[in-house]
């Protein structure tokens, strides 16, 4: 039998660093762009352990919420709370410490940004209920995990401009993008259980939409930005992200349930290429 600590790993996708590394760049893209350069090491430590912290703590509120869906999905029957091994009363309270962790952290900043913090952990815990109302719920995730951006702004500025909210819109469609990629994965499954997704949503236009949403979020970016960074270091990285947007497409364009789940965990390269872009585009 496994031991409790493999299993709150298992339950907290710790094995999955993904997860996290989707919600870690565009919010450390966003610290720079606000210092105008290096934030400095407390805010950097509070946004990493931050974030590491937060999306551990949503992945236990979702597979309690999703527990009785998930044991209609071939990728998530086996999750601990699905599969009884971790009680939903097990979840709850390893949720709640890592939520209260990254508070603690939160509180070291400024009181803008646990203002913030307040907003993102409702629109945290509203996402996985989304999806049995919403017909694109990817865009209440793109809501939450883009939220780091206007925490950032507040935490350098103890405001957050109009810049911080265009950088959330554009984060928004990446979510789309890759979300949607993970949808397409399940979409068989989903449609079995009546669960809403953009994958079931936008049908046969799923693959064009997926492009479309990188390419949007591409341009919102490079719109906001191009006034800030170094116009030369932000083309480089531009053509580096479009490569990238051109490999996703050969993965997904025969909709196989591989080659969309490893077009969504290769994502991360393309926040990390982005911020890249923004680091030293800002030197």
């Amino acid at each position: 039998m496994p031991s409790r600590l493999s299993l709150y790993l298992d339950l907290i996708r710790w094995n999955r660093p993904a997860g996290w590394l989707l919600l870690l760049w565009p919010s450390l893209a966003a610290l720079w762009v606000a210092a105008d350069g290096f934030p400095g090491w407390h805010l950097l430590t509070v946004f990493v352990l931050g974030t590491i912290l937060m999306r551990s703590a949503g992945c236990c509120v979702n597979d309690v919420a999703d527990r009785e869906f998930d044991k209609h999905v071939k990728r998530t029957v086996n999750r601990p709370v699905t599969s009884g091994a971790v009680s939903v009363r097990e979840a709850l309270v390893l949720g709640a410490v890592l939520a209260l962790a990254a508070f603690g952290l939160v509180l070291t900043t400024n009181l803008p940004t646990v203002w913030m913090s307040f907003a993102a952990l409702a629109i945290t815990l509203i996402y996985p209920y989304a999806k049995r109302a919403v017909s694109m719920p990817q865009a209440v995730l793109g809501v939450a995990f883009s939220f780091g951006v206007p925490m950032a702004f507040a935490a350098v500025q103890a405001q957050v401009p109009l810049l911080a909210w265009v950088l959330l819109l554009g984060n928004l469609f990446w979510v789309l993008a890759y979300d949607t990629e993970y949808a397409m994965v399940d979409r068989d499954d989903d449609l079995k259980i009546g669960m809403k997704t953009s994958a079931i949503t936008l049908g046969r236009a799923d693959v064009p939409a997926v492009t479309v949403f990188y390419l949007v979020y591409l341009g919102i970016w490079t719109a906001a930005l191009w006034s800030v960074v170094n116009p030369w270091v932000w083309v480089a990285m531009l053509i580096v992200a479009l490569v990238q947007v051109g490999w996703h497409f050969s993965l997904i364009k025969d909709r196989s349930r591989d080659g969309c789940f490893k077009a969504f965990r290769l994502n991360h390269w393309l926040g990390f290429t982005v911020f890249v872009g923004v680091v030293l585009g800002l030197l």
